[in-house]
């Protein structure tokens, strides 16, 4: 569970969009592992389609960042110790502020909120839209956290749907991170400032 949460962690703070991308898609592994060393039988669908989907989206994501290759780094504005103390802050007010959510640990809640506020800090607190899409998949990441660790577990077709439904987001959000780059010359979101009606 920490390990998740730690790797979550190094993605706010990394300056590299491709160590960022591998970052969370071994995230996603690590996530799709631990489901089947918890409950082999039970929930060996879900956890095949987690480590499809975070194969699929970080051969994807991979390929936005080759097809996309920045000509200058986009800078965040933000120090990375300062990202940082903001995602620890925030998640650290979300697992004190959140009642319990009926998970099968405490420490299950915690690491999902806490990936989730790890994904809401890493999509604000930065101005390349390729890591505001990695925002949302960190995110994501949490949500499915949280979806296999509810006691008695869901039902597979909710899970296989959220999954799936979660990954076209970030499809989507990938996209127009293309779009931008194609139309801008960069994946900056400050740039679109200079748009008007």
């Amino acid at each position: 569970m920490w390990l998740l949460v730690a790797v979550g962690l190094s993605v706010v703070v990394v300056r590299r969009r491709s160590v960022a991308v591998g970052l969370v898609t071994v995230q996603a592994l690590l996530l799709a592992v631990s489901v089947v060393h918890a409950s082999v039988t039970s929930k060996g669908p879900a956890a095949a389609v987690l480590a499809i989907r975070a194969v699929a989206l970080g051969a994807l994501l991979l390929l936005v960042v080759a097809r996309t290759r920045e000509p200058r780094p986009v800078r965040a504005g933000i120090a990375p110790l300062v990202r940082c103390g903001l995602a620890v802050g925030f998640a650290l007010a979300l697992t004190w502020l959140v009642p319990t959510i009926g998970l099968e640990s405490r420490n299950a809640e915690r690491g999902a909120l806490a990936l989730i506020a790890f994904g809401i800090v890493t999509a604000a607190t930065r101005r390349a839209t390729l890591f505001q899409v990695l925002g949302i998949v960190l995110a994501e990441n949490g949500l499915a956290l949280a979806a296999l660790e509810l006691p008695g577990g869901s039902s597979t077709a909710v899970e296989l749907g959220v999954a799936f439904d979660l990954t076209l987001v970030a499809l989507v959000a990938a996209v127009f991170h293309e779009r931008i780059f194609a139309e801008f010359g960069a994946g900056d979101s400050a740039r679109l400032r200079s748009l008007r009606d």
